[in-house]
């Protein structure tokens, strides 16, 4: 097993793993040292992406989960400690993102949705993850967003999601740290992916538009924002707490 690096021996959970910035997690940190456990809903996808892992001698393994869903993230962080036997760095990155729609024409079922995907899934990850890291310390990233820091072109529902992961990251990161957990966020900028690639085809022009808004004009690699989160999670930044990274190319210092 490839074990070197600035996670050697850490065992990590990341959520949302079947694409985009968690599958991207999921090579950074096994690159890293790291064993990973990768968990989303979709099995198919997990199971490739495990699969790829250990074919390259990485220590991968995989269990499907809706964070939606407190039972199923408890079952996750569980089956983490049966294969690894501790759980030293959580990466909670599964979200759900929308079109832009008007506040006032917005369903409660897209309102709900991004809501219980994007606040609730992290709540449910963390209060299981430090329960599990309690004993002997470890370290939690939490995908916020730039949409987490200023307004941006999306769904209001989105931009109030992001934003309150920020308070969560920081209410814990408060609350734990003293007790050897250090909790952050990232903010990422516009990055390739499945999520965001939708969303542009279905706002025309979107792209020049960011682009020519963001002071490095283009879009993110996933692999650029899975290096932010290894980072926050590895030892070297071990004075970091309750902050939120920008990863966004420049976006937020407008």
């Amino acid at each position: 097993m490839k074990r070197d690096g600035p996670l050697a021996g850490k065992c990590a959970f990341i959520s949302g793993a079947s694409s985009g910035i968690g599958a991207a997690a999921a090579r950074v940190f096994c690159r890293d040292g790291a064993a990973v456990m990768l968990v989303a809903r979709r099995e198919e996808k997990l199971r490739a992406l495990t699969h790829e892992l250990r074919a390259a001698g990485y220590e991968a393994e995989f269990t499907t989960a809706d964070v939606v869903r407190g039972a199923e993230v408890a079952a996750a962080v569980e089956r983490t400690l049966a294969c690894f036997g501790r759980l030293d760095l959580a990466f909670n990155n599964a979200g759900a993102a929308a079109p832009q729609v008007p506040l006032h024409e917005t369903a409660d079922e897209l309102y709900d949705l991004i809501m219980d995907t994007n606040v609730r899934g992290v709540w449910n990850c963390m209060r299981y993850q430090i329960r599990a890291m309690l004993p002997r310390g470890g370290a939690i990233v939490n995908t916020s967003s730039t949409a987490g820091l200023v307004a941006t072109p999306v769904a209001a529902p989105y931009v109030a999601s992001k934003h309150a992961v920020v308070g969560l990251t920081k209410a814990a990161a408060a609350e734990y740290a003293a007790r050897g957990i250090r909790i952050n966020a990232i903010a990422p900028g516009s990055t390739r992916g499945e999520m965001l690639d939708d969303w542009l085809e279905r706002q025309p022009g979107a792209e020049e538009l960011i682009r020519s808004a963001t002071p490095l004009p283009r879009l993110a690699d996933p692999e650029e924002i899975a290096e932010a989160a290894a980072w926050l999670g590895s030892d070297r930044a071990s004075f970091v707490v309750g902050a939120t990274v920008p990863v966004d190319g420049g976006w937020t210092v407008r």
